[in-house]
């Protein structure tokens, strides 16, 4: 055998390796493809095994039955994909269960691409959507028509945190032929379990709080085994299944998620009840407080107030832009970032990001103005970030 042909097919383990198939962390499996030498082991293979990357992966499919025994504990009937995005996770889901003819109801208070998916994107296919102010049911109801096949809504809605009564809006959806989709992002499967709700579909980014260090871009989708098979051929055809690499580095992400969420949460609600005392902001959302609007829903919801979300958003008491800037440039830790869920405090300007292509009138009437700040709480000690804010909201002044 010549040197060349030999470091091809030269690959010999450590002799007698009996636990070459236990490592402590998952592997990464890099490949784009496994071999067979006859074709029983290739049909054995399609079937039960490793082809292609974009059909199946193994990590890919180990963070997919970690994030199924995430969101539907005891559910035997679920499973999970994991996409390239939050973003891919939500398309690739619709465009799959949904045809041209059908239509869509979607909170109006809802995250800026998500609503461009709807409006933009999915239009052009003749999937209809009606964009709602879902804090009252009956703009639901009465939004509903005969070819009504989905109620899509987040648990709490970027920026505003704003929420919808999960058992209700599912039962509303089956009693008219309808699947509700839920965005869990913003809280997590720690925080809740919108299948265990009644939900038949729930998406995330896992690139936030699942990840958690903002290195590692993905996204998931959570059903039943029905609609996932509806959705995986799909996935494969519009090429949005997920990467070996962020998924290995999700697996890793994933293990101490519960630490750092209850952590992020906690935080959030201690943050939220000095926010709400502090002269410099005039309003404070966070389902926590018994200011937040919906505070009977987010009773519904959660029995634990500082078990709820690490996101909020506050309004400051000036629009002044440059007293804004000199606010940021005294913050010592937080910091502007267009991300979320990460280990440190991050602020994010929605009017100058995800909702800036909005006309300012329609982004007030969503609650969303030039003073308002999305504030992604992280893992840092809780008197350290509120002295922090408390130092910065001098410039305000």
């Amino acid at each position: 055998m010549s040197l060349e042909t030999e470091l091809l097919y030269t690959r010999k383990y450590k002799d007698g390796a009996c636990n070459l198939l236990k490592p402590e962390a998952f592997p990464l499996y890099t490949a784009t493809a496994f071999t067979a030498n006859t074709l029983s082991e290739i049909k054995q293979a399609y079937a039960q095994g490793y082809t292609y990357i974009r059909t199946n992966n193994p990590d890919r499919d180990v963070l997919a039955s970690q994030i199924t025994a995430l969101e539907a504990p005891g559910l035997e009937d679920k499973d999970t994909l994991v996409f390239s995005s939050g973003m891919a996770s939500i398309s690739t889901t619709i465009g799959s269960l949904l045809k041209a003819g059908d239509h869509v109801i979607c909170n109006s208070r809802i995250y800026g691409e998500t609503f461009d998916v709807f409006g933009k994107m999915f239009s052009r296919f003749g999937i209809e959507s009606t964009l709602v102010n879902m804090d009252d049911i009956e703009n639901v109801k009465a939004a509903i028509k005969p070819n009504t096949k989905m109620i899509y809504a987040e648990v709490c809605a970027n920026p505003t945190m704003n929420l919808i009564d999960i058992p209700e809006f599912a039962k509303l959806a089956h009693e008219n032929g309808a699947l509700l989709m839920m965005d869990n992002t913003f809280t997590t499967a720690i925080s809740i379990k919108p299948l265990t709700l009644g939900a038949d579909i729930v998406i995330s980014s896992m690139t936030k709080f699942m990840n958690g260090h903002s290195d590692a871009i993905l996204g998931c989708m959570t059903a039943s085994k029905e609609i996932i098979e509806t959705v995986r051929p799909m996935r494969m055809l519009f090429g949005t299944p997920a990467d070996p690499f962020p998924c290995w580095m999700m697996i890793r992400g994933l293990e101490t998620l519960h630490l750092r969420v209850r952590k992020q949460m906690y935080n959030a609600a201690k943050l939220a009840e000095f926010f709400e005392n502090d002269p410099h902001v005039i309003k404070v959302n966070h389902p926590s407080l018994d200011s937040f609007p919906q505070r009977a829903i987010a009773k519904k919801l959660w029995s634990d107030d500082e078990a709820i979300s690490g996101m909020m958003s506050i309004i400051l008491n000036t629009e002044d832009e440059a007293k804004i800037d000199k606010f940021m440039a005294k913050l010592q830790y937080v910091h502007y970032a267009t991300t979320l869920g990460g280990l440190r405090t991050t602020l994010n300007h929605p009017c100058t990001s995800s909702h800036s292509h909005m006309p300012d009138a329609d982004r007030r009437k969503m609650g969303i103005t030039p003073g308002m700040f999305r504030v992604s709480v992280g893992i840092e000690d809780t008197q350290d970030l509120i002295n922090d804010f408390k130092q910065a909201f001098a410039e305000l002044d």
